[in-house]
């Protein structure tokens, strides 16, 4: 028994590692991919502080932030919907596809129209306080989701119909607000609501980093009790766990990652519904590996979409959440056909 433990533990590492370095690789030829071309060589002086000014204005000014940006989105919308599909026991539960995202995006699009007037040259404390906002909107969509769900319990199919319901209610809610805006503003809002991490800063990636890293972390953490959760309501309050305690706790977890990545990068969807999938086939349903799993995952899906996007139609780029969202939709329909 031990020997097959340890033989358990050996393949998960293994299998970590080599998410780990296809991150790395992917990493790499971001680094080199756009509009501006810079060798693999020239792109190793510049990080070790000996390439041009340019290349200096290019990597750490441009590129850098939004790639750091994309692993942090993706690591964050990969366990938030790991999250939802192991809170709601339902396999094609997204915070995408649940509404989550447009509620959060609302909320976003609302506090910049009522207070900052226009989407271009946002401010930093506006930059800082965008998470704060998103998280209210993505609360308030979960809670709505929730209540209108609910009839003697949750089942799987009225969990979704009710997403859908919700997500379609936000998005009208949103185009209203985009009608009201300035030509300019509405063509941002457009691509921003799309899923894009273009223009992103240092100071996006500082307004998150301490939302994604805390909950990503108490995620992690607690992330045996979904393993029990997962044994029905009965069999857990008899193990002696609070399972609406539990399970608002980490409802509240999801609504955090999924608000803040919202906040710097706009609605992706189908990422939350891909990467714990793929992270169940590599390294088994146990949420304590499947979930470090699903964050790698996610992290190097989105960064290899972005660098795809910035690819295909290149100068001009497309936004990852487009790029995400055409590899996605046939998941997620076969994912589909497949659970009936």
């Amino acid at each position: 028994m031990e020997m097959v433990q340890q033989a358990k533990k050996k393949k998960y590492q293994r299998t970590m590692l080599m998410i780990f370095f296809a991150i790395v690789a992917v990493f790499l030829i971001s680094l080199n991919t756009g509009e501006i071309r810079i060798s693999p060589m020239d792109t190793l002086k510049t990080l070790f502080g000996f390439g041009s000014e340019m290349d200096e204005l290019v990597l750490f000014e441009f590129r850098l932030p939004r790639m750091v940006i994309a692993l942090l989105v993706g690591a964050s919308i990969a366990v938030s919907g790991a999250i939802w599909q192991g809170v709601s026991q339902n396999g094609l539960a997204d915070p995408g596809i649940l509404g989550v995202n447009a509620g959060a995006g609302f909320a976003v699009v609302l506090f910049i129209f009522a207070f900052q007037g226009t989407m271009a040259n946002l401010g930093d404390f506006t930059i800082f306080v965008l998470p704060l906002f998103a998280f209210v909107g993505a609360g308030f969509a979960a809670f709505l989701i929730y209540v209108l769900a609910w009839k003697k319990g949750i089942t799987p199919v009225r969990l979704i119909l009710t997403g859908i319901g919700v997500n379609a209610a936000f998005s009208a809610a949103i185009v209203v607000i985009q009608l009201k805006m300035s030509p300019n503003d509405f063509n941002q809002a457009i691509v921003w609501l799309s899923g894009s991490i273009y223009g992103s800063s240092w100071t996006y990636v500082l307004s998150v980093l301490p939302w994604m890293v805390i909950f990503l972390i108490f995620a992690i953490v607690r992330s045996r009790y979904l393993n029990i959760m997962n044994l029905g309501d009965q069999l857990s309050y008899g193990l002696g766990i609070s399972v609406h305690k539990e399970r608002s706790l980490f409802m509240l977890i999801a609504v955090a990652l999924a608000g803040a990545s919202v906040a710097v990068a706009g609605s992706i969807s189908f990422l939350g519904l891909a990467a714990p999938h793929l992270a169940r086939k590599l390294v088994g349903p146990k949420h304590q590996g499947m979930i470090p799993a699903s964050a790698l995952i996610g992290a190097l899906l989105l960064l290899l979409a972005d660098t795809l996007g910035r690819v295909i139609l290149a100068p001009s780029e497309v936004p990852v959440g487009l790029v995400v969202s055409a590899l996605g939709a046939p998941y997620f329909i076969y994912l589909l056909m497949k659970s009936n």
